[in-house]
């Protein structure tokens, strides 16, 4: 029996297991771009990009908000991380019989605030502000299985289960 995926139906944004009010309708999540350097040289046709294990360049989530609320100034406070768990029902079709079936995702990010915008003012309107988190941890679990972890200050990175840094810190 194959899940196809169809779409996020409904999410939440927990702030330490607090519900986060104010929150507008869409999250923009982190894009994870691997530090690479270019290989070239003796055996080489011409030149590789290759990335190094683990690394990634600064990457943020970006928590929209419809107005001014204090939720939103609880994020952006750059003294110390703020642990954000996003929570959702993903909706899926079962291939076999075409039912509708919904699984679980979770993605749980940390770090500081980097930007806070304030939105705009309009008679009538959603203010349209915005936190922007740099992150420096992110777990992603899809069906309860854990598909990513990146933990940047402690040297922990986790894809598909397998620990892709061991055998880095066993030579360190």
């Amino acid at each position: 029996m194959l899940k196809l995926p169809e779409l996020l139906n409904d999410f939440n944004v927990y702030d330490e297991g607090e519900k986060l009010i104010g929150v507008d309708g869409d999250v923009e999540l982190p894009e994870l771009t691997a530090l690479t350097d270019t290989l070239s040289g003796a055996g080489v046709l011409g030149e590789l990009e290759v990335p190094a294990t683990g690394q990634f360049e600064d990457a943020t989530v970006k928590v929209k908000f419809t107005a001014l609320y204090k939720d939103m100034f609880k994020l952006s406070d750059t003294t110390k991380p703020q642990q954000l768990t996003f929570r959702g029902s993903l909706q899926c079709i079962d291939t076999d019989t075409g039912y509708t079936d919904y699984y679980p995702v979770k993605i749980v990010v940390r770090g500081k605030a980097k930007t806070t915008n304030l939105g705009k003012l309009e008679k009538g309107k959603k203010m349209e502000c915005e936190t922007e988190i740099g992150i420096m941890y992110i777990k992603v679990q899809v069906n309860k299985e854990t598909l990513l972890e990146l933990d940047k200050l402690n040297f922990k990175f986790i894809l598909n289960g397998e620990d892709k840094l061991e055998k880095i810190r066993a030579q360190v």
